[in-house]
């Protein structure tokens, strides 16, 4: 089970950090929010190949980490 998710410098997203440890979680916004932008952070730590168009504009690089419970936390910088 996913744990949290942390999230540096992709598409419009600064920096943030969510916990999924407790709780029922549900994602709402209107279009352009960034929803669809956290399940392209998790796929990238789940495998899917990382693009630059991912890295927030004036940044060089971007990162995102999960920690599944159970495991231990797993990362993916990228340039």
């Amino acid at each position: 089970m996913l744990q949290s998710l942390t999230i540096e410098n992709v598409v419009v997203v600064d920096f943030v950090h969510i916990d999924f440890s407790t709780g029922f979680s549900v994602f709402t916004g209107e279009t352009g929010a960034g929803k669809s932008i956290l399940l392209d952070a998790l796929s990238l730590v789940l495998g899917d190949r990382a693009q630059t168009h991912l890295i927030r504009e004036g940044k060089e690089t971007a990162s995102v980490s999960a920690h599944f419970h159970g495991l231990p936390e797993k990362s993916m910088p990228f340039a």
